[in-house]
């Protein structure tokens, strides 16, 4: 298996593992486990980020994973962090897993899913940007004509895109609990007036450069959700993932159509599954059928060569 000092090939396919639920590192310390990302401690400016193929429905982590969807997920994000470099500071270092684990297995296990960012103060809001109206906003919009304080034209129809995009933040919940809709004022008690518009504007700046970008390539991006942190000096600085399909919904622009819930590149097609059973949308999450699983794996996949390719 090694070959002049070197693994072959056969080696490295054996330690990377094609599914990963959970990173388990002895090189470095845990930080935190959340619902999709293991975090381990690297030193005081810096964090290493595991993404896994763990799959959360509603707020619940389910006991299925997707295999490859960590993958993808670290890939279209690190797309997306060098395309919008130019709007907003992010949190990559340039770092190799490889630089920070002293484990040359641990390091191919997280290979392709783990990024090395800096520390940072995260942002207690997550920063949403809605093109259409679907989701919690479509159901706020039926009860009231708004979305979190925002009053919008009446007799827009389900899936309708917006006459323009809108920022409606949420809190950012622990485990096993829902976000929950704030308004811009919220907002702004939380973090302060200046940089409760800074994220605004560079928010709906981001959604509006990517959805164009996404459209051109056959992909509506009909929402998404950023998060934030600020810097030694306080500066804003996008952390977490950006414009994957686990933080939006991607539809597929030539079925795309009014009046439904479109067909998705995103898991709205495991949560569409999910809202065919009989259950309270609280942990523990129901298994997956197989055949969820494969074709969730390939829309993951399929929107990754869409937008990077």
């Amino acid at each position: 298996m090694w070959e002049n000092g070197h693994q072959t090939q056969e080696h490295r396919m054996a330690t990377i593992p094609e599914v990963l639920y959970k990173a388990e590192l002895h090189s470095l310390p845990l930080l935190y486990s959340g619902k999709v990302r293991d975090i381990f401690d690297v030193d005081e400016q810096h964090m290493l980020i595991v993404t896994t193929d763990r799959l959360s429905a509603f707020d619940v982590v389910l006991p299925d994973p997707i295999p490859g969807k960590g993958l993808v997920l670290t890939a279209v994000s690190n797309f997306w962090f060098a395309r919008m470099a130019h709007i907003v500071p992010n949190h990559l270092t340039g770092l190799k897993p490889a630089d920070v684990i002293r484990d040359p297995a641990e390091a191919e296990m997280v290979e392709g899913r783990g990024i090395v960012v800096k520390k940072l103060k995260p942002l207690p809001v997550e920063a949403i940007v809605r093109g259409y109206i679907i989701g919690s906003g479509w159901k706020d919009y039926q009860k009231s004509g708004a979305i979190c304080g925002i009053r919008l034209p009446a007799g827009l129809r389900q899936a309708e895109q917006l006459p323009a995009p809108i920022f409606t933040p949420s809190t950012k919940a622990e485990i096993g609990n829902h976000d929950i809709n704030i308004n811009f004022e919220d907002v702004v008690k939380k973090v302060g007036q200046d940089m409760a518009e800074q994220i605004r504007d560079i928010s709906l700046k981001i959604y509006k450069d990517a959805a164009e970008y996404a459209l051109a390539r056959g992909i509506i991006i009909a929402d998404t959700k950023f998060e934030f942190g600020t810097d030694a000096a306080g500066e804003l600085v996008l952390i977490d993932e950006i414009l994957t399909p686990d933080s939006s919904r991607f539809w597929p622009a030539d079925s795309y159509e009014v009046g439904i819930s479109p067909a998705s590149f995103d898991k709205q097609y495991v949560r569409d599954y999910l809202e065919t059973l009989d259950w309270d949308k609280t942990s523990p999450g129901p298994k997956l059928p197989e055949e969820v699983i494969k074709n969730t794996a390939a829309k993951y996949r399929e929107a990754q060569e869409r937008l990077t390719k």
